[in-house]
């Protein structure tokens, strides 16, 4: 399974970045250890401080052979209808994660304009959120063509 994660801005200052809000883990950590963890997956990782080139890094999915999204759009989450649009073009699922709980945070970090185009935001399980929406698309993966109740 081929799957593209996405971060947003600031996420390359993890580590060091309010530790006491995003932790330790520096993001080459959080990249060595979805590595370990899921061997049976392909992990293409991309970091950017710039719309523009999360953009066209989600439009560089349309056509290949990725089957899934993780996305940390940070502060992008909150106000970019374009990362939004591009993530609605996708036919492949999507996951949204956040470290921290966007929900008990400042109004502004509440409201997410990408989670609409993501079939689930995982929000506030620190680093390990990367590993649940991993898991996450997995799931649909092996579930695709199989009835559920």
């Amino acid at each position: 399974m081929n799957i593209l994660v996405i971060n947003g801005p600031n996420l390359n200052l993890l580590g060091t970045r309010e530790p006491h809000i995003y932790g330790s883990q520096t993001l080459a950590d959080i990249e060595h250890e979805l590595m370990g963890r899921y061997p049976e997956a392909h992990f293409t990782f991309f970091q950017s401080n710039h719309e523009g080139a999360i953009v066209d890094a989600i439009q560089s999915t349309i056509g290949k052979d990725f089957q899934g999204v993780v996305i940390n759009g940070a502060a992008f989450t909150h106000y970019s209808y374009a990362i939004r649009d591009a993530l609605a073009m996708l036919m492949i699922p999507v996951v949204e994660v956040h470290i921290s709980n966007i929900h008990l945070r400042e109004e502004f970090r509440r409201h997410s304009v990408t989670a609409p185009a993501c079939v689930a935001q995982l929000s506030g399980f620190g680093s390990n959120g990367y590993s649940l929406a991993v898991e996450m698309l997995l799931y649909h993966k092996s579930s695709q063509g199989k009835s559920t109740v």
